[in-house]
Order: structure tokens, then C-alpha cells, then sequence
């Protein structure tokens, strides 16, 4: 059975782990608790080139592949910046996500890109969700990390060598 970062509460009701504002701008990207998006594609495309899907990940975009969320402005200590989740925006990447990975001790699967490709995402096996690029940070691990980049939360950055 796949998790949700929701819970029923009596009557069909949904209980959130994330504030008013992130339920928001998450309906607004198309989100629904209800959301369940088929990972094959992607699975099976990675696979390919050596990174494998692993349960977070496919929890992960089972429930939130494939939305769009348009956000930008000021945010709580960083810019709030636009961000896509289709791990296929970041094909062609496999070999910076494979080097992290080994540098790390993690398992990264790539979950798309942050402000318009200028920085990929990726989560580990641990449902913590990375910002990808020449250097790696941490956004923090399911359901914070979500909360984190859409108030333009600072992620932690990660020394190479340092876990």
C-alpha cells in the first residue's frame, strides 16, 4: 500500500501535516489528497541507467509527480522559486545523481527541477528531498521538505565527504 502525507479523520475528512498556505498553492498546482499519478515510466527509464526507484521515491510521486507549482516572491529566508516534479526534466543527469549518491551513502532518484532547470531535486530512500546541482542541499525529509520549498525555506547545504 502507498502512504500519504494525509490522514482520514472521521467522516472522510482529511487531517494535513502542512499549514493553510501549503495546501494552497498545492490545490492550485492540481494536488488532491486523493492524487495517485502511475510511475512506470519513470521507473523503468531511470532503471536504464542504473538509479532505481526506490519506496520513497515512488511514494513520493505516486502522490505528487507530474504537478507544476508556480510560485515565486519573497519567502520565509529565501527567494520562493517555481518548481516542477517530473523526474524525466532531469534526464541526461544520471551521472550527478549516481556521484551524489555514492558521495552521500544515499540512494538518489531524481524528482524534477527547481526554478526552471537552474537546480534539480532528487529525495533518497529516507524521503528526504534535495536540491541536485554541482553541490547538494537538504530541504529536510517528507512532509517538511515540501513545506520548506514552498515558503522559500533556506535548505541545509551538505559538504562533500559530510553526512
Amino acid at each position: 500500500m502507498i502512504a500519504s502525507y494525509f490522514k482520514l479523520a472521521g467522516a472522510g475528512s482529511v487531517v494535513s501535516k502542512w499549514s493553510p498556505e501549503v495546501l494552497e498553492v498545492l490545490e492550485a498546482s492540481g494536488w488532491t489528497p486523493d492524487r495517485r499519478v502511475d510511475t512506470t515510466g519513470w521507473r523503468s527509464m531511470f532503471e536504464g541507467v542504473g538509479i532505481v526507484m526506490h519506496d520513497a521515491a515512488e511514494t513520493f510521486l505516486h502522490e505528487f509527480g507530474g504537478l507544476t507549482v508556480s510560485i515565486g516572491g519573497p519567502g520565509i529566508d529565501r527567494a520562493r522559486e517555481p518548481f516542477e516534479l517530473d523526474p524525466e526534466l532531469a534526464w541526461g543527469e544520471d551521472d550527478r545523481f549516481s556521484e551524489w549518491s555514492a558521495e552521500m551513502g544515499r540512494k538518489l532518484f531524481p524528482l524534477g527541477e527547481l526554478d526552471h532547470g537552474r537546480f534539480f531535486l532528487g529525495i533518497d530512500e529516507h524521503s528526504e528531498i534535495y536540491l541536485v546541482e554541482g553541490w547538494v542541499a537538504s530541504f529536510g525529509a517528507m512532509p517538511h521538505a515540501l513545506e520548506n520549498l514552498i515558503l522559500g525555506v533556506m535548505p541545509r547545504r551538505i559538504d562533500e565527504g559530510q553526512r
